[in-house]
C-alpha cells in the first residue's frame, strides 16, 4: 500500500481502533487539526498507553512531597521554607536521527519541566550509552551527543555536575540519552501547570514556531527505527540555549512578582499538549486564535503549529489585569510573547485558524481519554538458559585484569565527556564529576543535595526485577557517601518494542524491582519517564531503567568525602557484607564471555545498615567510595590515581577483588578510628604502587590506563 493509500491517521501513528475512539469522543469524524491533536497527544511517548497501568505500583506518597507525578517536575520539601523540583526525561531516538541537537534539545527540554515548577535549575546530570567505539557510527552518535549537552548547558549556565556512561553492542542501532534536572525554589514560588479561572489569559512566550520537531519526541520516539530513520532529521527539533536562558529569567521574574496563575511548557506535542494539559487539570476549557501564534515560517498549517514541538516556548495563564505586566517583563528580556487565548467556563478547547474554526474538543480527552492497554506480559524462555550458564572465572591474573577493566570505556575515566561540561557554575559545586555521588550547597543554608543517577543493562537483562532494585540501592549508596540521606527517587525506564510479550514482562518486573527497593528505603517516587520502542531493526536494547536518587544532607559535612584526599598512612576498610562467587552482569564477565547467570539480590536490611553508616563516616572520613563497576580493585585503583598514593591490599582472590555485590563501599581513614561493626581493615595507603598480594603496579600505570580508556577508543 502506498503512503497516499495510508489513511491519515495511519500516516500519524494511529490504529483504526484510536481513530475509533476518537469519532465516538467527538460523535463525528474529526479535522485535521483535531486528528493532530490526538495523534500527538494520544502518542505513547505522551499517553503512556502501554506503561501507565503499572506504573501505579510506584510508591508515590511521603510526608515531604510537595508535588509528585503527574506535574512537570518532582517537588520535596528539603526544610526551613526551601523545595527542590527534579526531573528526568529521554531523548533517545533524536539523539539518534541528530545527536548534537537531539541531545541539546533534550537538555532543553529538562530545564523547562524544572524552571516550569517556579524552581530555578541549578544542575544537570546524564545517562548516556552507545554500541562499542570501534564503530565509526558509533563515535559519531557519542561525540555528537556529549557535544550537545556540553553546547546547550554550558550556554544556558547551568552546571553538569554528573552521570554515566557506557557501551554495548544493545545501543549501536539506539543509543540511549537521559538527562536530568535539579533546581531550588522558595515554597512561595511553586507554580502548577494549570489554566487557573476562566477568564484567564494564556500568552505564548519564547522562541517563534516553525515546522522543526514536527512530530519530534511524540511520535519519534513512539515507533521502532530501521534503516530509514535517516530520513526522520527533519523531525528533530532545534535548540537555542541563549533563547532559553533569557526565557528562564524571565519567567522567574514573572514568579517572583506573582503575575502567573499557572504555566506550562511547550514539549513534546508542542500546543496541542500545553493548551489541553492545563485546562484539563483544572476542569475547563480555551479559545485559542492560531493566527495570534507568532511564527518563524509562512503558510503553516493549523496542525503544522499545534504539533510542532519548536524549542524554548512557554505558555503562561495569566489574569486579565497582569497582562500588560507581562508583556513589559517578555519585552525587557528581548523575547517574543503574544496572546493567543483566554480561558473556558466549560470543558471545550476550541482553535481558530484563519478566521474559521480547525478543533473544538473536550480538552482534558487528550490527555485522559488516551487509549490504556493491558499488554500481553511473558516471562522470555530465553531466561531459564541464561540463569543456567554462570560465568566461573575462577582465579585470573589481579594486575592484568585490573588494568584490562580499567582500559573499558565503561569503566574508565569518563573525564573526556566530563571536561567538556561547566561543572562550577553558580560556585555551589561541592562534590562534583568524577566521584560517587554530586554533592551542591543550597545557598545560604547549611543544607546539601545529592544526586546519583544508575543505570545497568546487562543487570537488567540477567534479572530485571533484581537488576533495578539494585540500582536505586547503589544509588542511593551513592549519594549516602556524600553524607546526604535519600529523600526522592526519579526513574527512566529505557526498554524495547511494548507489543513483544516479553517486553512487556521487563518493564513490569523493572517497575516491582524500583518499587521494592524505594518501599525498603522509604522513598518516593516523584516523577519520571518511560521510553519504549528502542529496537532498531527487530533487535530491542536490554531493558535500561536509570534511576536518579536526591539526597539531603542537613547539615552538610564540613570536610564531604572525596577519592583524592587519601593520604599515605591512612588504613583502608571495607565496610558491607562478604562477597560471593557470583559474577552475573559484572565488568569481569564482559570480559570474558557472554551474559550469563543470575544476579546477586539486594539485601534491604544490610542495604539500611550499610548506608546508615556510609552517612556517619561521611562526616569523619576523608575517602569513601562505593564497589560498584569493575569491584573493589578497580575502587582502590581509582582513590589511588585521584590522590596520586599507592596502596597495599591485604585480599586476594577473584570474589573479593572482583565480585560486584551490592552493598558494599571502601573507606580511607586516619588511623586509630573507631571500626565500624560491619568493616573489616584491608590495607593502607603509601608509596607509589598499588600491591595486592604478590602482584603490583605503579599509580602511574593505573592511571595511564585508566584516563586513556576513551581517548584511545575515539582514536581507534
Amino acid at each position: 500500500m502506498t503512503t497516499m493509500e495510508t489513511p491519515v491517521y495511519a500516516q500519524l501513528g494511529m490504529t483504526e481502533e484510536e481513530y475509533r475512539s476518537v469519532v465516538s469522543i467527538l460523535g463525528r469524524e474529526p479535522r485535521p487539526a483535531e486528528l493532530a491533536m490526538y495523534s500527538v497527544m494520544w502518542s505513547e511517548h505522551c499517553s503512556y498507553k502501554s506503561s501507565r497501568a503499572h506504573l501505579r505500583r510506584f510508591p508515590t506518597e511521603a510526608p515531604w512531597v510537595v508535588v509528585g507525578p503527574g506535574e512537570n517536575a518532582g517537588v520535596v520539601d528539603i526544610g526551613d521554607g526551601w523545595l527542590a523540583a527534579i526531573r528526568i526525561e529521554s531523548h533517545n531516538h533524536p539523539s539518534f536521527v541528530e545527536p548534537y541537537q537531539g541531545a541539546a534539545t533534550g537538555v532543553g527540554g529538562i530545564l523547562r519541566d524544572v524552571f516550569t515548577m517556579g524552581a530555578r535549575p541549578v544542575a544537570l546530570w546524564n545517562q548516556i550509552r552507545f554500541g562499542p567505539l570501534d564503530q565509526p557510527r558509533n563515535r559519531y552518535l557519542f561525540n555528537g551527543v556529549v557535544g550537545g549537552i556540553a553546547g546547550y548547558g554550558n550556554a544556558v549556565g547551568v552546571p553538569t555536575l554528573g552521570g554515566e556512561i557506557e557501551f554495548d553492542d544493545c545501543y549501536s542501532g539506539n543509543p540511549l540519552v537521559n538527562v536530568m534536572c535539579l533546581g531550588i525554589l522558595r515554597k512561595e514560588q511553586l507554580v502548577l501547570g494549570t489554566a487557573g479561572e476562566p477568564g484567564n489569559v494564556a500568552v505564548l512566550l519564547g522562541a517563534a514556531t516553525g515546522r522543526d520537531g514536527i512530530g519530534g519526541a511524540s511520535v519519534l520516539a513512539s515507533a521502532s527505527f530501521d534503516e530509514e530513520a535517516a530520513t526522520k532529521r527533519p523531525s528533530v527539533q532545534v535548540g537555542d540555549p541563549f533563547e532559553e536562558k533569557k526565557l528562564i529569567e524571565a519567567c522567574l521574574e514573572l514568579y517572583e512578582r506573582d503575575l502567573v496563575a499557572g504555566i506550562q511548557d511547550l514539549g513534546a506535542a508542542g500546543l496541542s499538549c500545553a493548551t489541553s494539559e492545563p485546562a484539563g487539570r483544572a476542569g475547563l476549557g480555551m479559545d485559542v486564535d492560531l493566527d495570534r501564534v507568532h511564527l518563524r515560517e509562512t503558510g503553516m498549517t493549523a496542525p503544522e503549529i499545534l504539533m510542532s514541538e519548536s524549542q524554548e516556548r512557554m505558555l503562561a495563564f495569566v489574569r486579565p489585569d497582569n497582562v500588560d505586566e507581562v508583556l513589559e517583563v517578555a519585552e525587557r528580556w528581548e523575547i517574543d510573547a503574544s496572546v493567543i487565548g483566554t480561558v473556558r467556563a466549560d470543558d471545550r478547547l476550541v482553535v481558530s485558524h484563519d478566521g474559521e474554526l480547525v478543533a473544538d474538543v473536550p480538552a482534558a480527552s487528550l490527555a485522559d481519554d488516551a487509549p490504556l492497554y493491558h499488554r500481553p506480559v511473558e516471562r522470555p524462555g530465553w531466561l531459564d538458559d541464561l540463569w543456567s550458564r554462570p560465568f566461573q572465572p575462577g582465579e585470573v591474573p589481579v594486575i592484568d585484569t585490573l588494568l584490562d577493566l580499567l582500559r573499558q570505556p565503561g569503566v574508565g575515566s569518563a573525564a573526556w565527556a566530563y571536561e567538556q561540561y561547566d561543572h562550577m557554575l553558580f560556585l555551589g559545586t561541592v562534590v562534583g564529576p568524577g566521584h560517587d555521588g554530586s554533592l551542591l550547597r543550597v545557598a545560604g543554608t547549611g543544607k546539601g543535595l545529592a544526586v546519583s543517577t544508575d543505570g545497568n543493562g546487562r543487570l537488567c537483562l540477567l534479572d530485571p526485577r533484581r537488576g533495578s532494585a539494585r540500582l536505586v540501592w547503589e544509588a542511593a549508596l551513592n549519594v549516602a557517601v556524600t553524607g546526604a540521606r535519600p529523600l526522592a527517587t526519579v526513574d527512566n525506564l529505557n526498554l524495547g518494542n511494548p507489543e513483544k510479550p516479553e517486553v512487556m514482562w521487563q518493564l513490569v518486573e523493572v517497575v516491582e524491582g524500583i518499587s521494592g527497593a524505594c518501599e525498603a528505603l522509604g522513598i518516593p517516587v516523584v516523577g519520571g519517564n518511560v521510553s519504549l520502542y528502542n529496537e532498531t531493526d527487530g533487535a530491542d536494547i536490554n531493558p535500561t531503567p536509570v534511576v536518579g536518587v536526591l539526597g539531603l544532607a542537613d547539615p552538610m559535612p564540613a570536610l564531604p568525602p572525596r577519592l583524592d584526599r587519601a593520604e599515605p598512612g591512612m588504613e583502608i576498610w571495607l565496610i558491607g557484607p562478604e562477597p560471593t562467587d557470583n559474577f552475573a552482569g559484572s565488568h569481569l564477565e564482559r570480559l570474558h564471555g557472554p551474559a550469563g547467570g543470575r544476579p546477586t539480590a539486594a539485601d534491604p536490611e544490610v542495604g539500611l545498615a550499610v548506608i546508615d553508616e556510609a552517612v556517619r563516616l561521611a562526616h569523619v572520613a576523608p575517602v569513601l567510595h562505593d564497589v560498584s563497576d569493575g569491584g573493589l580493585a578497580v575502587t582502590i585503583a581509582e582513590i589511588c590515581i585521584a590522590s596520586g598514593v599507592g596502596a597495599t591490599i591485604e585480599l586476594e582472590g577473584t570474589a573479593e577483588l572482583f565480585g560486584e555485590d551490592p552493598h558494599r563501599f571502601v573507606a580511607v581513614v586516619t588511623p586509630g578510628w573507631d571500626p565500624p561493626a560491619l568493616g573489616r581493615r584491608i590495607g593502607v595507603m603509601g608509596g607509589d604502587s598499588l600491591r595486592i598480594g604478590d602482584e603490583s603496579v605503579s599509580v602511574a600505570a593505573l592511571a595511564e590506563a585508566w584516563r586513556g580508556a576513551i581517548p584511545e577508543a575515539m582514536r581507534s
